[in-house]
């Protein structure tokens, strides 16, 4: 696999350092010597390697006319977004100059000669968790990503607990992006993040975990019990706060016209929020895709009912029951209820 290859960048055939070879070796990861710009480019375009290391130190260790080389590939592979966030270490000399330079052309960090074993290799760990925290959040919320949402709800299965997996997705969002702007529509992505992560934490706390799979779908795990509190309360603030995110006309209306795919003009309501729900309280999972699954097949119920809602499914293994279907009077009574 990709990730567990280091490419070795050197213009001149060297080998790594011991204490870098070490490193290498401890890690499992299968070192993957490149010699030409244009290969490193192919080589982490085709896969995302582990990390890169540029060899900037010459056969003897010495700095040289061929580092500009070498830093020079390092700005290529960092200006291309794909391969951008690819881990970027350079080996240099003590020579701040040329530290500098290395930080100059894209490197994330610098293990230059002199420098003890020890720090070397912690240096080169915080590297890789770092760049592990920026590839597991999701750029626009930060909040973590489908890798995060997975480790999480495996960790809980094998824990133990009886934990609700929750599928939180917007109704009408593409109709609202193309009536507005994709500006807007991120920023309402980013109003239902931050509503899903206040409300999880203020009523699980440490408890409440919140993941954001992309656009507008989330992921939020809560324990069982919690079901109720939570998506009542995330429904009850999205409602309350997604109408101002329209022009006053369409506030007022309380929808707008939008064009369908065959071109023919409809009523569009105010964006709702869709919430599927599944538990392990009825059911045995054994792993984190069997709850995903499901999440997203009630998610796709919800989705067909109007207004902002929440289904929980409440089937057993062995028994076909109808999903619960939580409305949004339902919403209101729990409010009430409380």
């Amino acid at each position: 696999m990709a990730h567990s290859i280091a490419i070795f960048f050197t213009l001149d055939g060297a080998q790594p350092p011991p204490v870098v070879q070490a490193w290498i070796d401890a890690r499992s990861l299968t070192m993957v010597v490149v010699r030409s710009p244009d290969d490193l480019m192919a080589r982490t375009l085709r896969g995302r390697p582990r990390l890169v290391i540029f060899d900037a130190l010459g056969p003897a260790g010495q700095a040289t006319a061929m580092a500009a080389g070498v830093f020079e590939s390092c700005t290529r592979l960092k200006r291309d977004s794909y391969t951008g966030i690819v881990p970027a270490v350079a080996l240099t000399t003590a020579d701040e100059a040329v530290i500098g330079r290395a930080f100059d052309a894209g490197a994330d960090e610098v293990v230059p000669t002199g420098m003890p074993d020890g720090e070397a290799r912690r240096r080169l760990d915080v590297l890789l968790r770092r760049s592990d925290r920026d590839t597991y959040v999701h750029p626009s919320t930060r909040l973590p990503g489908t890798d995060q949402i997975e480790a999480d709800i495996t960790r809980r299965i094998s824990a133990g607990e009886t934990v609700a997996v929750c599928y939180a997705d917007l109704d009408h969002f593409k109709e609202f992006n193309d009536r507005y702007s994709y500006y807007d529509g991120d920023r309402v992505i980013r109003i239902l993040a931050k509503i899903l992560h206040d409300v999880v934490k203020g009523c699980c706390g440490e408890e409440g975990f919140v993941g954001h799979i992309g656009g507008d779908d989330f992921i939020f795990i809560v324990p069982a019990t919690a079901v109720a509190d939570t998506c009542g309360e995330v429904i009850s603030i999205f409602d309350a706060l997604v109408p101002y995110q329209y022009s006053e006309q369409d506030r007022r209306a309380g929808y707008f016209f939008g064009k369908d795919r065959r071109g023919q003009l409809h009523r569009v309501p105010l964006m709702t929020v869709s919430i599927g729900v599944v538990t392990n309280e009825r059911r045995q999972f054994t792993q984190a895709s069997q709850m995903s699954e499901l999440a997203t097949e009630m998610k796709s119920y919800a989705k067909t009912l109007t207004g902002s809602v929440y289904t929980v499914d409440r089937r057993q293994d062995a028994v076909s029951e109808h999903p619960l279907v939580v409305t949004r009077d339902d919403v209101a009574a729990i409010g009430e209820d409380r």
